[in-house]
């Protein structure tokens, strides 16, 4: 395989921390970096993004080898990872750079992404409505090198 042959697509799923290191153990995972998107500004910061008026989701940007892993087991692991019913909001964490949201590169992995929105919300999992918003991926800012493998470097195991 090579770099050609790799599809990427952007989760955000509350503190881009914990969803980075869950799609990280993923085997076909090729890399997942935070990362800001969707918002009104270029570059955005972490203390702006996190002021709440740029806008911004964070999320992971998600490069896969889809003959190692499939865009549906991504999906899995993305609804399992956090609470797609809440609006703006995972846990403790409040804003709208926490929102729920599936940013996809291909008209496949849309027409998957709302399939899976739909079975997921059909399931009788959850006991309110998913929130989850799926869009064509905007430009992907990288989040700034200390939010990289956050749990990692900090000995840390997760949060999700």
């Amino acid at each position: 395989m090579t770099a050609a042959d790799y599809e990427k697509v952007m989760f955000g799923a509350g503190c881009f921390w914990g969803v980075e290191s869950r799609f990280r153990e993923l085997p076909g995972v090729i890399d997942a970096p935070c990362g800001y998107a969707g918002g009104s500004m270029s570059f955005p910061t972490y203390e702006q993004v996190c002021t709440g008026r740029t806008n911004h989701t964070e999320v992971v940007e998600v490069t896969y080898d889809p003959a190692q892993i499939s865009f549906n087991d991504l999906l899995a692991a993305f609804w399992a990872m956090h609470d797609p019913t809440t609006l703006n909001r995972q846990g403790p964490d409040i804003g709208t750079q926490y929102r729920s949201a599936i940013y996809t590169t291909t008209e496949a992995q849309k027409t998957a992404a709302l399939a899976a929105r739909t079975a997921e919300d059909a399931s009788g999992r959850y006991r309110a409505p998913i929130v989850t918003e799926i869009k064509d991926a905007p430009d992907f800012y990288r989040a700034e090198e200390y939010h990289q493998r956050y749990f990692e470097k900090n000995g840390m195991v997760g949060c999700h």
